[in-house]
């Protein structure tokens, strides 16, 4: 897969916030408290607990068909980024030989437990996180926290650190095009010279950041948030996140999964 077209894939979830679904239209403050009520939910859990955050699938997979999500589009981002919850997992077998659970016959130790489970919790957060952008928009988002009270100077940081980071790799792609129209039989890929590819583009994107925001004070900004569209909390509002919160209230306290195994005639674990 090439820079050009990992560089034109990460605004995509962005794009895809400009839908006109159920989920689209709630209101962005009600989307961002019922994601983070679901991760607290989420990681609250033990350490050695599995089968008790399967019902929290029902979540994501509501936004991703309420939302016309595509699938790939976050099972991608979620497998890119995976080998870092691998990487916090992988050593606990090795430290947690204790054999707490056996599945027809076969004994599983704490340490395997604790490292699904982190995989488990890992997908669930992430895919939540993924697809609030998707159906809300990163600025949306920003908005949010600003109408939620948060520090002003925050919530323009964290824009901020979002708009830049496409005038970072926009920079970074001329420069890759130019080299390879100067380069041949693969020179100019030796270690010296990505130094210097590193110097160059940090300086190039912070006179550029410059202009830009220099442009951005020329056009009126204030320091403030503006969009297009105004969200105001309505009743589908209220309902979404009462039953949300209802619902991850029920898979927290209580064990679905084994009352479901339970009620059609043995448990599942």
């Amino acid at each position: 897969m090439t820079f050009d077209t990992e560089y034109f894939n990460i605004g995509y979830l962005d794009s895809l916030s400009y839908k006109d679904t159920f989920v689209h239209r709630l209101d962005p403050r009600v989307k961002l408290l019922v994601s983070f009520i679901f991760i607290l939910c989420v990681v609250s859990f033990p350490r050695h607990e599995i089968t008790g955050l399967m019902p929290f699938f029902i979540y994501p997979a509501f936004l991703l068909a309420a939302g016309d999500i595509p699938l790939n589009a976050i099972a991608k981002k979620i497998i890119f980024v995976s080998p870092f919850a691998v990487l916090i997992g992988i050593f606990n077998p090795l430290f947690d030989r204790d054999v707490i659970a056996a599945f027809y016959g076969i004994q599983i130790t704490g340490g395997w437990l604790s490292f699904f489970s982190i995989l488990v919790k890992f997908i669930l957060t992430v895919s939540a996180m993924l697809l609030l952008v998707a159906v809300t928009s990163f600025p949306g988002l920003c908005e949010s926290l600003e109408r939620l009270r948060l520090p002003k100077a925050f919530v323009i940081q964290l824009l901020f650190l979002y708009r830049y980071l496409f005038v970072l790799l926009e920079e970074a792609l001329r420069m890759m095009r130019a080299r390879e129209a100067r380069s041949f039989d693969g020179k100019g890929r030796d270690i010296k010279t990505f130094i210097k590819f590193i110097s160059v583009l940090l300086i190039r994107t912070l006179e550029r950041a410059e202009r830009i925001y220099q442009a951005m004070l020329s056009r009126g900004f204030k320091g403030e948030i503006r969009m297009n569209r105004r969200y105001k909390p309505g009743i589908r509002d209220l309902l979404f996140t009462m039953i949300s919160i209802a619902m991850f209230y029920a898979f927290r306290k209580y064990d679905i999964v084994n009352l479901v195994g339970n009620t059609l005639g043995g448990p599942l674990r």
